[in-house]
């Protein structure tokens, strides 16, 4: 993914002057092509991630198109007043980049973890949340974004995620992509679990059961539309994202289900527990605690259709 933005913020500050990269002290090699490019467009603005925010809102206020990058956690997290302040308050058209986004670095521990990132910058006004689901949704997300004019957020993984979609699907903020039709659950994707989410369909076949597999890219604002038709026409709608139970896409769709109770599905929300994740371990590890694998999918699935109860991981 991250290789995707690479060659892609490249193409748009080739063709757009207004285009300006602020990195926290990450990516210096991966933006050689950038730097040969659009000399002067690429700054690094050190371990000093709250400074690079104000920078880049003041950039916008002067009506450039700032994109702000680094390691997920210390691209949010660390500086979520200047985020809220600074840019969201002045609803300036800030793109922030999170690289390495929910257990991608898994072996570095709890401070390189981002399992609350999409709860913190969504409740944030003006904000716009995109998770792209592979490299090519990416690609995508950016130049809408770029087209968008307010903050953006866009939540990427690292490196290495397998391709979903053969060519290009149509992309628009706040609209999901119907990747694989089916008829008896509907299981709503978000993010870099992507891939996961497929293979978790394959397994719902093999035990006769049709899932539809959604993209919903966009957690702010949420396809509403979309949802609407999900929950008249399936059991079971199903959420799953790398990213706590809370806050993030599953939350942000129960919300919406309280404003709209007359639906015939249920929720069945899938994600990272409320809890630190202390062991070191891959991410495939890391996800395999938290049930975010094919099986753990179909597993607490079924719960849920059996008996009512989804959330099987108790530890």
């Amino acid at each position: 993914m991250r290789n995707a933005f690479a060659s892609e913020v490249t193409a748009l500050a080739a063709a757009d002057k207004r285009v300006v990269l602020l990195s926290g002290d990450i990516g210096n090699r991966l933006f050689d092509k950038l730097k040969a490019t659009a000399p002067g467009r690429f700054l690094n603005c050190g371990v000093a991630e709250a400074n690079m925010t104000g920078v880049a809102a003041g950039m916008a206020l002067c009506g450039l198109r700032p994109i702000t990058y680094t390691i997920t956690p210390f691209v949010t997290t660390r500086c979520l007043e200047q985020i809220r302040v600074d840019i969201c308050y002045q609803n300036v058209p800030v793109i922030i980049v999170g690289t390495g986004s929910g257990l991608s670095y898994a072996s570095l521990g709890t401070t390189h973890h981002s399992c609350e990132d999409i709860a913190f910058l969504r409740v944030l006004p003006n904000m716009t949340v995109i998770c792209p689901g592979d490299a090519v949704e990416v690609r995508l997300a950016l130049r809408a974004a770029l087209q968008h004019p307010g903050p953006v957020y866009i939540r990427l993984g690292k490196k290495g995620e397998p391709i979903v979609h053969a060519s290009p699907p149509p992309f628009e903020i706040g609209k999901g992509i119907v990747i694989r039709p089916g008829r008896d659950v509907c299981l709503l994707s978000a993010g870099t679990i992507l891939p996961v989410v497929m293979q978790a369909a394959d397994r719902f076949t093999e035990k006769g059961l049709s899932a539809q597999v959604v993209s919903l890219h966009t957690v702010k604002p949420l396809d509403e539309a979309l949802l609407a038709e999900a929950f008249r026409s399936f059991r079971i709608v199903v959420t799953i994202e790398e990213h706590s139970r809370l806050g993030g896409l599953g939350g942000s769709v129960a919300e919406w289900l309280s404003d709209h109770p007359v639906t015939a599905g249920r929720l069945c929300r899938i994600g990272t527990g409320d809890r630190f994740l202390h062991e070191a371990g891959s991410q495939d590890d890391a996800r395999a605690y938290f049930g975010l694998t094919p099986g753990g999918i179909v597993a607490q699935t079924l719960a849920m259709m059996e008996t009512g109860e989804a959330h099987v991981d108790r530890r």
